[in-house]
């Protein structure tokens, strides 16, 4: 019986194998679930720390939130605040004046003044300009007449009244008067230069015109204009290659401009007329209109201007009555050297509106 028992209770290895496989499952799932609620503890934690922050730091962040939308708000660009309203249309024709007459071009600087005053005709700024743009052309009668002007129209106690009776007393100096039994008068017209267009080329030159007027009772007007023709330094000039043209205009009726028909003749009063030195050579050009006779017709007036090589001497030629009453205006006078312009000058500027430059001395 003892061995009967003895053999009943023994244990099969298969099932210590199989227990210790179930105490390590066990072992398993029970460190696997205290893994899993540690985590999720441990996060738990995490997030009540991070609200707890942002509830701490709410408080301080206030102030920023309170003025944030102070910055939001729309403010005035530093530039709005200097803008300043765009020119009129006088003032920019005003500053264009002063430009061109600055650079020496004084037939579109009295364009613009005159434009100027299109629009506002009592503009005493433009009209001191326009007066000081006469005066540097040493065509003091019609700065004069500005000057008037503007002293009509400013009050007695501006500054511009002043600058304008100011002027006016300076004055014009008067031509000399004849005595009886005198010689014929000669009135000298002051040089004028640069007195519109460009008189400085990069060769040739025109240093200055002189006007004289001759009193001479035979004939209705008597008029020699000195023309001074000059090279530029350092420039060497063939003389064979330098044209100059001399072109004398009328006023017909008051109101229609055309070539003269008077008699036009011209001469070089200095011997050498070969620009071999820096000195400007001088040539005359002669206007003389008879009482009575005979003028150029409409289809030779071109040959009415004096069309000057160095060394010869020339006179226009005459033609059929041209009908209408004629008044000696002014001139233009332009030098070429191998046939490119070089320099213009005009009397009154406003013929360059008319009749400007061409660029070969064919193209007329």
């Amino acid at each position: 019986m003892r061995t009967l028992l003895s053999r009943a209770i023994q244990i099969d290895p298969s099932f210590h194998l199989a227990l210790g496989v179930l105490v390590i499952l066990a072992l398993a799932e029970v460190f696997f679930a205290t893994s899993y609620y540690v985590g999720r503890a441990r996060a738990n934690r995490v997030s009540a720390q991070a609200v707890t922050a942002a509830i701490a730091r709410a408080p301080e962040a206030s102030p920023a939130s309170a003025v944030a939308p102070a910055a939001a708000q729309p403010s005035v660009p530093p530039a709005a605040a200097v803008i300043s309203p765009a020119p009129s249309i006088v003032d920019q024709l005003l500053r264009e004046g002063k430009e061109f007459r600055e650079r020496g071009d004084t037939t579109n600087a009295l364009a613009r003044f005159q434009e100027a005053l299109d629009s506002e005709p009592d503009n005493s700024g433009v009209l001191q300009e326009m007066a000081q743009t006469y005066e540097s052309m040493q065509m003091f009668d019609r700065a004069n007449d500005v000057w008037r002007r503007i002293k009509q129209i400013s009050p007695s106690d501006s500054s511009t009244y002043a600058l304008a009776d100011r002027r006016l007393k300076v004055g014009v100096p008067a031509p000399p008067a004849v005595e009886p039994g005198g010689a014929p008068a000669e009135t000298d017209i002051p040089p004028r230069k640069d007195v519109g267009g460009n008189a400085e080329g990069p060769i040739m030159g025109i240093s200055d015109v002189k006007t004289k007027e001759t009193s001479d009772p035979e004939v209705e007007t008597n008029l020699a204009l000195e023309i001074g023709i000059k090279k530029q330094p350092g420039a060497v000039v063939d003389h064979n290659k330098v044209k100059i043209l001399v072109f004398l205009y009328d006023i017909v009726n008051d109101k229609d401009i055309k070539l003269t028909d008077a008699d036009v003749s011209n001469e070089w009063l200095t011997s050498k007329h070969d620009w071999s030195d820096t000195n400007p050579e001088v040539l005359l050009v002669r206007y003389v209109r008879a009482k009575t006779g005979s003028a150029l017709s409409e289809s030779s007036l071109s040959e009415a201007a004096a069309k000057v090589r160095p060394g010869q001497k020339g006179r226009g030629s005459k033609g059929s009555a041209d009908i209408g009453q004629r008044k000696y205006l002014g001139y233009i006078v332009r030098v070429y050297y191998s046939d490119d312009l070089q320099a213009v000058q005009a009397e009154p500027a406003r013929l360059l509106q008319q009749f400007p430059p061409s660029k070969s001395p064919s193209a007329r």
